[in-house]
């Protein structure tokens, strides 16, 4: 692509304020509406303002990564987000949704599962995306309606987990997140397709202050109790993986005191890190030679890498000689280009070392000399690689330990010793300046270390996972329960771009390991015990292994020396996983049985003969059918001869991949793993007649299934969160539909079902199956949809 003949059409994408400054959270005890509408709009603004940087409308539809969908999406997909949750919470009634074509659209993104996979459907050209206008005057009407919600709505202090108020400082908290994550995008677009809107602040780059961090020493860290973990009453707003609680002892070790440097990670690129096999696992390898990486992402050099950006920018690379002197491409092109930067590099007689560094630095907006003493920002991948270059016994640190460089104990705190509530914190975070910072720029803790909070977040080597005494929000019940797949490692600490509750002290955060982030790391090495056991650094892992559907079970190999630290293993706390893990076969394999045996599937034929007659004794129209929690396929299936259209959605990727498999083979084999091993045939007779069938695999229910004259729910009682399904419920049944709902043995019959959807549905018909399981019907009221719909 020709960036240079890019339409030059420019939409200003402001609803609001041109805003900067990122205020405080407020605290759910004691705020006031007028406090509320200030956070909100200043969110709302914040976004906003990230999106005048785009040169011209035509920017939004491009990719800047293979794997993430265009700026288009992001742009709306906050407000989007913001009409679902306060719909499901009832702060807002259907009918006051602005516009649910533009819901859909925007409401779910695309969340890749490896560096390799195929580019999404929508970040080609031939997508249609609602133009810039369009998803602004969306934008605009949905600021409206908040703030009218706001003032409507009669406030109830304090804020909880439990309160309809929940779901709005849900979607502030939401919309700070894709605040910083557009701005890694931003940063990853051709620099003619961006522009440095006039405020935004850098931190200090003279090249005077590139001054070398030559030391940066180990402190050492005695044995420390540490309490992770946030109370449910804490008052602020947090994201389900913050809540719950462990306590433990981290054995003694030593850790960098600054993060490390584009300096010292230089070193390790001269020494041929990214080319030497040993210094990577063999996940970290495998992304190394897929991405032909030589340096980090923004790093700039005159070879032309790979820049990872999609669509048809996907030829386009950031490392152009234009910004290059003739010298300087001579010295990359040279046959010993490696010897001589690195000979002129360990030159300590150069007066003006920093002017001569042999590669350039990307900022958000614009291309400078590297600052030598800011954060390396690099996936988890590098910076395993150079901790193994570093030497024996380094690697990166963990939550525990991450907990026991901070300057407080968990139990004192409060509001007014989280770092995000306080006033004249010296950290580099809720947009204290538009980009990293020297390392040494604020002074150091009382423990000696620098930026443990801010300026970049840091790599952990403990998966993402749930705490003991977790649970999921209803209003988001997969916000982290997906990520807790043992393929995610947690960040901690918060960025530059970090606000809100991203930059409080309770953050944990995470992304798959080969992902970028405004990520940087500090090394960390255990020390010997005093008894000579293995320290233990309280790393925690997820022992499972999870199936993906079209890629089977991968292999998750921990990239750690079990012979040198202790390493601590935990099942995945999404219950929903264990019939996709490897470590529970039994759940699978027996719904497998349930399904399809013929000693075991009795109850599932009778289901369908008791679904056949309920469709035979009512009157409803025979468009769209949905069952949600389908399995295998086995009653969907029987739906195909009556109606138009049918649909299918599980969670669980390894049934829906035996579904997909009957429809394309009509029979496959499976060798049942807690039945030594005996092989299970499945069948399904004229299987050509069931292609029409379209399976999703969802972790909740999103706008895109369709209104359905019958909808059939039959995993109430395999699910983890059953409020967060229940409750959407009523966004996928037409006015005049059928919900069915079954549940094994009666757990969920009609008084407790009532309890939840009698607000929109009412008792139809309620039967039993043999006496054991109960199927209730249901209808939508007529009172609800009068003043709804």
């Amino acid at each position: 692509m020709d960036i240079k003949k890019t339409n030059d059409k420019f939409t200003n994408p402001l609803t609001g304020k041109l805003v900067f400054d990122s205020i405080k959270p407020l605290n759910l005890n004691s705020f006031t509406k007028e406090d509320l509408r200030e956070y909100f709009n200043n969110s709302f603004d914040l976004y906003e303002t990230l999106f005048t940087s785009l040169k011209y409308d035509s920017v939004y539809y491009l990719c800047p990564d293979r794997l993430r969908l265009p700026l288009i999406f992001y742009y709306g997909h906050t407000a989007a987000v913001f009409m679902n949750k306060l719909c499901l919470a009832g702060l807002i009634k259907p009918n006051e949704r602005i516009r649910f074509d533009l819901e859909m659209t925007f409401e779910t993104g695309v969340d890749e599962m490896s560096w390799d996979d195929t580019e999404h459907y929508r970040m080609g050209g031939s997508y249609k995306w609602p133009t810039v206008e369009e998803t602004k005057e969306f934008r605009l009407k949905v600021r409206e309606l908040i703030n009218k919600v706001i003032d409507r709505t009669p406030l109830e202090l304090p804020v909880t987990w439990d309160s309809p108020w929940w779901a709005l400082f849900m979607g502030f908290e939401h919309e700070r997140i894709h605040f910083e994550t557009s701005t890694v995008l931003i940063r990853q677009y051709p620099i003619e397709l961006v522009q440095r809107p006039i405020g935004w602040t850098y931190a200090p780059f003279k090249l005077s202050s590139f001054k070398s961090i030559k030391e940066n020493k180990m402190i050492k860290v005695p044995e420390t109790n540490v309490r992770l973990g946030k109370s449910f009453d804490f008052p602020s707003y947090g994201w389900d993986n913050e809540y719950g609680q462990v306590d433990c002892k981290v054995s003694a070790f030593e850790a960098s005191q600054f993060k490390i440097t584009n300096e010292q990670f230089l070193e390790f690129v001269l020494d041929d890190g990214y080319k030497n096999r040993d210094y990577w696992s063999e996940e970290g390898w495998e992304w190394v030679q897929f991405k032909k990486a030589t340096h980090p992402l923004f790093w700039v050099c005159p070879m032309k890498c790979k820049s990872g950006c999609g669509g048809v920018l996907s030829s386009y690379s950031h490392c152009q000689q234009h910004h290059f002197t003739k010298d300087q491409v001579e010295l990359f092109n040279s046959s010993d280009s490696k010897e001589k930067m690195k000979k002129f590099f360990d030159d300590k007689n150069q007066n003006d070392l920093v002017r001569k560094f042999p590669f350039k630095y990307r900022l958000m907006f614009n291309i400078v000399e590297m600052p030598q003493n800011w954060p390396v920002e690099v996936n988890y991948h590098e910076a395993k690689a150079f901790c193994k270059w570093k030497g024996a016994g380094y690697r990166c640190i963990t939550e525990a330990e991450h907990h026991a460089i901070r300057d407080y104990d968990v139990l004192d705190l409060n509001t007014s010793n989280d770092i995000i509530y306080q006033l004249h914190s010296k950290v580099n975070h809720n947009m204290a300046y538009g980009s990293s910072a020297p390392v040494d720029l604020h002074p150091a803790n009382s423990k000696g270390f620098h930026d443990v909070f801010g300026n970049v977040w840091e790599w952990t080597e403990d998966n993402f996972n749930g705490l003991p005494g977790t649970k999921t929000h209803y209003l988001y019940d997969d916000f982290s329960s997906p990520c807790y797949d043992g393929r995610h490692n947690i960040i901690m600490g918060g960025s530059w771009a970090s606000t809100g509750d991203e930059a409080s002290c309770f953050a944990r955060f995470m992304f798959r390991r080969h992902f970028y982030q405004h990520c940087g790391f500090r090394i960390v090495r255990s020390l010997p015990t005093l008894d000579g056991s293995k320290p233990n650094p309280q790393v925690r892992l997820v022992k499972d292994h999870i199936f993906v559907l079209g890629a089977g079970i991968p292999e998750n190999k921990v990239d750690l020396n079990s012979n040198e630290i202790e390493l601590s293993y935990y099942d995945t706390t999404n219950e929903q996983y264990f019939y996709d893990s490897h470590m529970h076969p039994e759940y699978f394999e027996n719904e497998l049985i349930e399904q399809h045996s013929d000693q075991e599937c009795l109850q599932v034929s009778k289901l369908v003969n008791t679904i056949d007659s309920i469709l035979d004794e009512n009157k409803i129209d025979r468009k769209i059918a949905t069952h949600l929690g389908c399995s295998t396929g086995r009653l969907v299936y029987n739906l195909v001869d009556k109606f138009d259209e049918v649909i299918g959605v599980d969670y669980c990727g390894r049934l829906l991949d035996v579904a997909l498999k009957l429809q394309s083979l009509g029979k496959i084999d499976i060798n049942l793993e807690t039945k030594n091993d005996s092989k299970m045939t499945i069948k399904v007779e004229n299987f050509q007649k069931i292609k029409k069938v379209v399976f999703k695999q969802m972790t909740w229910v999103p706008n895109e299934i369709p209104k359905s004259d019958l909808v059939i729910f039959t995993m109430i009682d395999r699910v983890e969160n059953h409020l967060s399904w229940l409750r959407r419920l009523k966004e996928v049944v037409k006015p005049d539909g059928l919900l069915v709902i079954y549940s094994k043995e009666s757990k969920w019959n009609s008084e407790r079902l009532d309890i939840i959807i009698s607000n929109v549905f009412e008792l139809y018909n309620e039967r039993s199956i043999d006496g054991k399981d109960s199927l209730t019907l249901w209808r939508i009221k007529s009172k609800y949809t009068k003043e709804n719909l």
